[in-house]
């Protein structure tokens, strides 16, 4: 594969654009590859163009960058495709929060789980069937390597949705999560050896070692003198099942019922409720500052970010082994969780792609909340699928937090308000409310 062609959709999300650019620059072997870049806002999409000139031409890469306000325009001919669309940008992340919080749900991220993640889900559905619909007809023979949250409904539909078989979900914790141990413990990163398996934000470290030698005992002394190292949610998990979990604590305490809903937990743990809008809000203002800078012919950041997808591409591209995490249909990878879910296993990459490999089965603790995790995310894409309104409420049911505050005609008539409040973002056959 000579100057494989990678299209970014949603390369609006310009500080992210900027972040893969720089990682697939700084392979020389692919300093030429085709950049094709789509995105539905037309000042957006000029701002991710102006910005992967300049890291190009800093990166000393000849890379030829083009710039396509039609998805299919984009997608013709393309060897990968990086999905980055968030679909209704802060607006709806806004809604996602602030409406659940009324009615007495609280989120610290709302993009995997619980409300947020369901209505997150429901909207990306849509533009997902269209994106594999368009990849069928101009680039079938492509790889989609998805960012787009929340990962493990996002795959499991578009698999279940498109037929597309060449489909893997990319999220960035596993490895934070081992390099942010290795400081902790003060280990280097290159020679620690670990392996972690669960579902996307829920994963688990099963093994961390540094020269043949298990670091959790090391870990467990850390913990046992730093009083504020277990006022963190993933610690208190990890002294309660045994297991370190892959994900932040403002991420983790989302999927469990056991936090959130107490206010002497979220004072123990430190949990900041409602915290990422101003996450949101401070992209807005980076993409801002990134614009302005590139219009006045300043410099912005070129830093790389050790995101999964360059380093699959070269791997493809050149043969270099490599294991990442990716997310892809079960299929017995993790045999006590459900065959049909999306799991999160290390992959090995080379030339012929990417090929999960099998974890076994789990400790019964970490594949329960799994299952959990799974059987949510499985009835969103069932509602979706099967044109199931019913099946939204369910999920909103099943999931722990949003289970743990409301009574179950709470969590109804919280749904239908979220479903009038996202109206036409939604397939038609799932904007009904559904009073009882």
């Amino acid at each position: 594969m000579i100057n494989p062609k990678i299209v970014l959709i949603g390369a609006g999300s310009v500080v992210f654009t900027q972040g893969l650019l720089a990682d697939l620059f700084a392979f020389p072997e692919l300093k030429s590859a085709r950049i094709a870049l789509h995105d539905i806002d037309a000042e957006r999409l000029a701002t991710a163009e102006a910005a992967a000139r300049y890291i190009a031409e800093r990166r000393g890469a000849t890379a030829h960058i083009t710039a396509h306000a039609d998805r299919r325009e984009a997608l013709d001919g393309a060897d990968f495709v990086i999905n980055l669309v968030q679909i209704g940008m802060g607006e709806a992340t806004r809604v996602d929060f602030e409406i659940p919080a009324r009615h007495g749900v609280r989120q610290t991220i709302g993009d995997t789980l619980g409300v947020g993640g369901i209505f997150r889900a429901l909207r990306t559905f849509p533009f997902l069937r269209a994106l594999g619909e368009d990849i069928a007809a101009v680039c079938p023979g492509a790889w989609l390597l998805n960012y787009t949250n929340p990962m493990a409904m996002n795959v499991q539909y578009l698999v279940a949705a498109t037929g597309l078989t060449r489909v893997v979900g990319l999220c960035h914790s596993v490895h934070w999560t081992i390099h942010d141990l290795c400081n902790l413990l003060e280990v280097p990163f290159a020679e620690v050896t670990y392996r972690a398996a669960g579902v996307n934000h829920q994963a688990w470290v099963l093994r961390l070692e540094h020269d043949g030698s298990d670091l959790y005992p090391r870990l467990d002394a850390l913990i046992a003198d730093d009083e504020q190292l277990r006022r963190r949610v993933r610690v208190d998990m990890y002294r309660r099942l045994g297991y370190y979990p892959t994900e932040t604590s403002e991420h983790s305490s989302e999927y469990v019922p056991w936090y959130l809903h107490h206010d002497s937990e979220i004072e123990r743990l430190r949990l900041p409720v409602g915290a990422y809008l101003g996450i949101v809000d401070e992209n807005v203002a980076e993409y801002e500052r990134t614009r302005d800078a590139l219009a006045a012919g300043a410099n912005i950041d070129v830093e790389g970010t050790m995101e999964y997808a360059p380093q699959i591409i070269h791997s493809m591209v050149t043969g270099t082994p490599r294991t990442v995490y990716g997310n892809v249909p079960n299929h017995g990878l993790i045999e006590n969780l459900p065959a049909h879910g999306v799991v999160e296993v290390p992959c090995l990459v080379d030339r012929s792609g990417v090929r999960p490999t099998r974890a076994g089965a789990l400790p019964p603790q970490l594949a329960a909340l799994n299952r959990t995790y799974l059987s949510m995310n499985d009835l969103v894409v069932r509602a979706a699928l099967e044109d199931e309104p019913r099946h939204i409420r369910h999920a909103a049911m099943t999931d722990p937090a949003t289970a743990a505050a409301l009574r179950v005609e709470q969590i109804w008539e919280l749904c239908d308000e979220m479903v009038r409040a996202h109206g036409e973002r939604l397939q038609p056959a799932l904007r009904a409310t559904l009073a009882i």
